[in-house]
């Protein structure tokens, strides 16, 4: 899905322990930020995650928020190979009643995507690095 100035693709995550607990949803690309961030409000949805750690994260806006890091977890963005990873569930208000989730730039590099930034959307990486 492409909007002005801004790059969000539909996303599925799915806990590894329970495949059938799983959110869909739109996800803001920002590869400014390291993980799937997903409102803690939604984490239920998942079932039983096992918390890896509680970190404190920084906001595109600089102020500093904790969240907690959970795995792992499927997560496929459309038309891009799926692939395990962590999420990170913090606190978040939403926005015209919505919450804005994010897609980071791990998983963005395990699915083999990359960022085309003139024509704002998301393209598969030929060739993964080994060096």
């Amino acid at each position: 899905m492409r909007t002005i100035g801004r790059i969000t693709a539909a996303v599925q995550i799915a806990s590894e322990r329970d495949p059938e607990k799983r959110i869909r949803c739109d996800a803001l690309v920002d590869t400014g930020a390291s993980h799937v961030v997903l409102p803690t409000a939604w984490r239920d949805r998942l079932g039983e995650l096992r918390e890896l750690a509680t970190l404190d994260f920084e906001t595109a806006i600089g102020t500093s928020i904790q969240g907690v890091v959970c795995g792992p977890a499927l997560v496929e963005i459309e038309g891009f190979r799926p692939a395990f990873t962590e999420v990170a569930f913090v606190d978040m208000e939403p926005q015209d009643g919505e919450y804005e989730p994010l897609i980071g730039y791990v998983v963005l590099e395990q699915c083999g995507i990359a960022v085309d930034m003139l024509g704002r959307r998301l393209v598969q990486v030929k060739h993964l690095d080994l060096k």
